[in-house]
């Protein structure tokens, strides 16, 4: 597999994945369905780069991102992040990423932030924890509300709280699937302005889902449109003008 694009060292390559669901229907004598969720994608991720991906529901979006984070095996196809292969190196694909969902359910709703990250970061076997939480809450604008429960939580907070999880184990590229879903303009804001942060001061590599392509021209510097499963088009330093011809 390819490592590198147009003489800069690629975060992430994906060739040629495809990817099939079987849908079986509860109620009986009911029909199997199949759905392509992804056919033949080829996608370059340029190290230190904010990517975006834009597509309309049942484009294949969130499949693509749980290919790269191990958590989906893609029926065909290869993919890798670092260089590691996902299926025959998973352990450190896993070990470069951190992986953010736009409908977080894992956390623990009666534990503070603080706690939830503790008990991630001992899942994790982080060394220093102490200083990798609080780092994690910094960088996620959450040191004021670190020791309250979740359960007060907004949803851009959860949203936060997610993405400092993520940056418990210091990744060097970040999977976000739509992770400004539900926010307000601020919040949205705040998540905009952490990640333009970490690429810039700590080159981190970011792949980005996205519905909103007001956000997807502000902090990509590249964006790669997918529907029905195949990457469409391609836009670099792309306006939301732009990226609304590419998706009609």
């Amino acid at each position: 597999m390819p490592t590198r694009s147009g003489g800069t060292a690629a975060a992430v390559v994906v060739a040629g994945v495809a990817k099939t669901f079987v849908v079986r229907s509860w109620r009986p004598n009911r029909p199997t369905a199949t759905v392509e969720a992804l056919r033949g994608v080829d996608l370059t991720v340029d190290r230190g780069t904010i990517h975006g991906v834009i597509g309309p529901n049942g484009s294949g979006k969130s499949t693509l991102l749980r290919i790269l984070a191990t958590l989906v095996v893609a029926d065909s196809g290869q993919a890798a992040v670092g260089g590691a292969d996902v299926v025959t190196a998973s352990l450190d694909v896993r070990r470069a990423i951190g992986f953010t969902t736009g409908d977080e359910r894992s956390l623990y709703w009666r534990l503070t932030a603080r706690q939830n990250l503790e008990f991630a970061a001992a899942l994790q076997h982080i060394t220093d924890p102490v200083d990798a939480i609080e780092t994690a809450l910094t960088t996620a604008n959450l040191v004021d509300s670190a020791d309250r429960p979740v359960s007060g939580f907004s949803q851009g907070m959860l949203r936060r709280l997610g993405l400092a999880r993520a940056l418990l184990h210091r990744p060097a590229v970040l999977l976000l699937d739509e992770p400004s879903r539900s926010l307000d303009p601020v919040a949205r804001d705040d998540l905009h302005a952490v990640l333009l942060d970490l690429r810039t001061a700590g080159g981190v590599t970011t792949l980005i889902t996205t519905h909103d392509l007001a956000e997807a021209a502000h902090v990509c510097e590249k964006v790669s449109v997918l529907r029905d499963g195949r990457i469409v088009a391609e836009r670099t330093n792309a306006t939301e003008r732009s990226l609304r011809k590419a998706l009609a």
